[in-house]
């Protein structure tokens, strides 16, 4: 496509907005507007102009409303990401993980109480673990693709199987432009709601087949360092008392099934904390703006250090400080009252998915 001209330019805009001032600068052309209603206006605008590879912003001032335009400055793209076999070459290396994960987590579980055959434990171990994190990055992908949003296929993130987590979950990069915070908090949220629906599902069936034992038994398995305790978040203990365990006088086993839901609650708990990049920061960024955002990310670096999370809170304090938020074309429009209002929701479900130690919920 040839490369557009300022008159094919100010046509666009033109015809999407009520132009009164056009100002050229040396690489960037200013319009002032009328319109007051130009929220759905500048979304159309901002994907024609993205398809001539240029990007334009909203801006306010004392004397009106502007759209800026730019032509897109040089994209660095990292030729190992340029591949369509990378995310397909990670998801198979996770997979395999995940089962090496699940199998001597098995093996584990096996020599206090008999659970199951180590393979076949693994097998539903990997599409309990990998289903809430495949749904939760769906999520993003198909509210990305209701706001005609370009993003790459989920990239998974291989972990460290047996000693540590097999997998650090997954990210989704963005090959297209965030047009403003209602699409910023749409796309966001998507993918934690969807991820945490599948995790209640893991952690209600894993409940329900977990093994229990005494807790004298429970009792001299952790003074000889055969079982760890977890911190339990609210959701999974709700999971264990339908079944009627955990209870005075037993121990659940956390099987590998049960461990899956723990990582899922974990995840989406990390996720919706209003900090850095998080799903949970770019829906703070998107209601309350920057200040507020950098405010709740390190509020969220504090929490994290309380629960004992120190490599995770290390992590945000640092990519924080380096690239803090996202920044929409349009930071102007508001996000509509309803997502205000879902993010009190947000809150509690934060709360119910967090690993909370027995001293605060015994």
């Amino acid at each position: 496509m040839s490369e557009p001209t300022q008159e094919e330019v100010i046509s666009i805009v033109s015809s999407q907005f009520e132009v009164t001032n056009v100002d050229l600068t040396l690489d960037t052309l200013k319009f002032r507007i009328e319109d007051r209603e130009f929220k759905s206006k500048f979304v159309e605008l901002a994907q024609k102009l993205e398809a001539r590879d240029l990007i334009c912003r909203m801006q306010k001032s004392s004397d009106g409303m502007y759209i800026l335009v730019n032509r897109f400055p040089p994209r660095k793209q990292r030729k190992w990401l340029s591949s369509s076999w990378t995310p397909r070459i990670l998801f198979a290396i996770v997979i395999g993980f995940v089962m090496i994960d699940g199998y001597y987590r098995t093996i584990g579980a096996n020599t206090v109480i008999n659970i199951g055959d180590p393979f076949d434990i693994a097998v539903i171990y990997t599409i309990s673990l990998l289903g809430i994190l495949g749904i939760h990055e769906s999520g993003h992908l198909i509210a990305a693709r209701l706001h005609k949003l370009k993003t790459s296929w989920p990239y998974f993130i291989p972990g460290i199987p047996i000693y540590g987590i097999p997998t650090f979950g997954a990210v989704i990069t963005s090959r297209g432009l965030t047009v403003n915070r209602h699409i910023l908090y749409d796309v966001a949220i998507a993918g934690p709601i969807a991820g945490l629906a599948i995790a209640i599902i893991v952690s209600m069936y894993g409940a329900y087949t977990a093994p229990v034992i005494t807790n004298d038994l429970a009792d001299d398995l952790f003074s000889r360092s055969e079982l760890i305790e977890m911190n339990e978040p609210i959701l999974m203990k709700a999971s264990l008392a339908i079944f009627g365990k955990g209870g005075n006088g037993e121990e659940v086993i956390m099987t590998p099934v049960l461990f899956a839901a723990w990582l899922g609650f974990l995840i989406t708990f990390l996720n919706l904390l209003p900090a850095w990049q998080l799903d949970g920061g770019h829906m703070a960024r998107a209601l309350f703006g920057a200040k507020v955002h950098r405010i709740g990310t390190y509020a969220s670096i504090g929490v994290l250090f309380v629960l004992g999370y120190f490599i995770m809170a290390m992590f945000i304090l640092l990519l924080s400080s380096r690239n803090a938020s996202a920044m929409p074309l349009d930071d102007i429009s508001p996000v509509p009252k309803n997502r205000k209002i879902l993010y009190a929701v947000v809150v509690v479900l934060a709360i119910l998915c967090a690993p909370l130690p027995s001293t605060i919920l015994p």
